[in-house]
């Protein structure tokens, strides 16, 4: 729940009221009563006995929102008509859809775009399969892949409730990097299943962005896929997030004035994007971390590791610390969790290092209340928009796969997601820099084209020219 009234949970209300009683100057007071904040209050219809007014207001939860409509029919003479949530609304009909690029006014026009013409391209491309990326959608094209099993911070919910979110990823895509992106929401979660549809689909994509698939599949998927195709497979969950959070605990290093090579760093989290993250982290630079799971800290003196928790207890928790999350944030300069909420309290980052930095990352509600966290940290990141420094993955992957289609990349490396994090922390100057300004807004207008022209550079391409051979 959120503990401030959010955009996430708007509400419009129609209602009626006389024209010239109380009624009007008192519908603000009812909403802010209710704890709601009145966003617009529009006269929709005006007469000489009543007024229609549409009041817009953002509430905490659904629950939040209800009480704020019962306020407002309790003031006098009010007459409630309709309740929107304008939530919902916006996703009536999806929110994605495809347009022509091209003309289609007449017969000639027709043949060109389809048959008999279209036959032609057909042909050239069945002797030389490469021309797909240059006469196709294929070369801007991105196929976002999931099974809907880890959806958001909302678990297993299957496909067609992860759809939603697909269409959401596909504007992001659409909006910040000028990519074609298509939701595709698979109804199984058989991994080999998953992996030959995958292969099957690919000759039509430029790129294939795997999103919310539960770990620990989600590796062995993403491993075999790149293992077969012969275009870029990115994992955005587990990749989107390290990139950000490396971008962003690179600023907050700076901040504080240490080196990501000398703090000793405590996480929570080892699933998809607790492992990326801890990979990338290593790759920068870092040595000197203990990752936790709900079980406590990860070490070689366990005997449940399958092979991703044996692959951190080899490379981390050099001391063999064997305790909880609490002890392994005592003492510590960086706690970086993506796991569960409310699993930290301020006490426990009071008695972390000085000038200590905490990236709180799961949402909605994060491993340690924010508010708490900045008494006693010197930095502080969460992944909600309602607070500074907001860690989110749109900041990464529209940049990245721009890069990597602009260059016709194959693959992914790791070496491009380096470059991708160092042009994303670059991104936020000098001047700029500061304990709530570590990572750029997602609407900041360098973020994608940094992003992408690091990775274009890093995967050894160039940007063609539409009409170029």
């Amino acid at each position: 729940m959120a503990t401030v009234p959010s955009v996430s949970y708007s509400i419009t209300v129609r209602l009626e009221v006389p024209a010239g009683g109380k009624a009007v100057s008192q519908l603000t007071h009812a909403v802010e009563t209710a704890g709601g904040v009145v966003t617009a209050l529009d006269v929709t219809t005006a007469g000489h006995e009543t007024l229609r007014i549409d009041v817009t207001c953002a509430a905490r939860d659904t629950e939040h929102a209800q009480a704020i409509v019962d306020s407002l029919g309790a003031v006098e003479g009010v007459t409630l008509h309709k309740v929107s949530d304008r939530t919902f609304l916006m996703h009536l009909g999806g929110k994605i859809e495809m347009q022509s690029k091209v003309p289609l006014r007449n017969r000639d026009e027709l043949s060109m775009a389809y048959t008999p013409g279209v036959a032609r391209v057909s042909l050239a491309i069945a002797r030389n399969p490469e021309d797909a990326r240059r006469l196709t959608i294929k070369r801007n094209t991105v196929a976002v892949v999931t099974d809907g099993s880890a959806v958001l911070g909302l678990g297993n919910i299957g496909p067609a409730a992860a759809l939603p979110v697909m269409e959401g990823k596909a504007a992001l895509f659409k909006r910040f990097a000028g990519i074609d992106a298509w939701p595709i929401c698979l109804d199984t979660q058989d991994t080999d299943t998953i992996v030959e549809i995958v292969r099957c689909i690919a000759p039509g994509f430029g790129g294939i962005n795997l999103e919310d698939i539960s770990a620990p599949r989600c590796f062995e998927i993403e491993r075999r896929l790149r293992d077969l195709l012969d275009i870029p497979v990115f994992h955005d969950d587990q990749h989107g997030t390290a990139i950000c959070v490396l971008a962003a605990l690179t600023n907050a290093l700076r901040v504080v004035g240490k080196e990501l090579p000398d703090v000793r760093i405590a996480m929570a989290g080892a699933g998809a994007a607790g492992t990326a993250v801890l990979r990338l982290l290593m790759a920068a630079g870092a040595r000197n971390v203990v990752v936790c799971d709900y079980l406590g800290a990860v070490h070689k003196g366990r005997d449940d590791l399958d092979d991703s928790l044996r692959w951190i207890a080899e490379n981390t928790n050099a001391e063999g610390y064997g305790g909880d999350l609490r002890g392994a944030v005592k003492g510590a300069d960086v706690f970086i969790g993506v796991s569960a909420p409310g699993i930290l309290t301020g006490d426990d980052i009071a008695t972390m290092a000085d000038s200590a930095v905490v990236f709180a990352l799961a949402n909605p509600e994060p491993e340690v209340s924010p508010d708490d966290a900045r008494e006693h940290a010197a930095v502080v990141a969460t992944g909600r928009s309602d607070y500074p420094n907001q860690i989110n993955n749109v900041l990464a992957f529209p940049g990245v796969f721009r890069g990597l289609l602009d260059a016709q990349s194959r693959t992914v490396t790791e070496t491009m997601l380096l470059a991708a994090a160092k042009a994303l922390a670059a991104v936020v100057s000098d001047d700029e820099l500061g304990p709530n300004y570590i990572v750029p807004s997602v609407f900041h207008p360098d973020v994608a084209s940094e992003v992408a022209a690091a990775v274009r550079e890093s995967a050894g391409g160039k940007v063609r020219g539409l009409t170029e051979a």
